[in-house]
């Protein structure tokens, strides 16, 4: 009966655990490479909005927001509607969410959440009630205002008003 030699020789324990330690080391860069990009703090870029502004025969304006990149916090919102080259101090200001201006209907200056969504959004609106604040005549400007970031919006000239 011929013996046939068996070798149950296995790698030596030092070779394997070098071997564990280099796949171990090998996967955390490989993970730490992937999830580099996700663990830095990129800024987010400022939003980009455009408006219509019409001018109504019953003394109103509606700025209609027609585009805009990415929904936003009515609280961080402010507006300013100021007449331009005047030395009357001719200003109105707050902030979106103002309890007087947030979907209020009838007052001087008010802002239309058209989904309801309580965050600004393309197709929201403001209704300005140009006749009874005297916006009617001369040349105003209404500007949008990240508050949070110091960043203007828009900033649009209403229309004179239609007799």
């Amino acid at each position: 009966m011929a013996r046939i030699d068996q070798n149950d020789e296995a790698v030596s324990p030092v070779i394997a655990t070098v071997l564990l330690l280099a796949i171990t080391v090998m996967l955390s860069g490989m993970v730490f490479v992937l999830m580099q990009g996700a663990l830095s703090t990129t800024e987010k870029a400022p939003p980009q909005m455009t408006v219509s502004v019409r001018a109504l025969d019953n003394g109103y304006h509606v700025i209609r927001i027609t585009t805009l990149d990415q929904t936003l916090d009515p609280g961080r919102i402010s507006f300013e509607l100021s007449q331009q080259g005047s030395n009357l101090n001719n200003s109105f200001t707050g902030l979106v969410n103002d309890a007087d201006v947030y979907s209020v209907i009838g007052s001087n200056i008010s802002f239309h959440d058209r989904d309801a969504s309580y965050s600004i959004s393309a197709g929201d609106y403001f209704v300005i009630h140009s006749e009874a604040i005297g916006a009617d005549e001369g040349l105003w400007t209404f500007v949008l205002l990240d508050q949070s970031i110091q960043y203007v919006l828009v900033r649009v000239d209403l229309p004179p008003m239609t007799s």
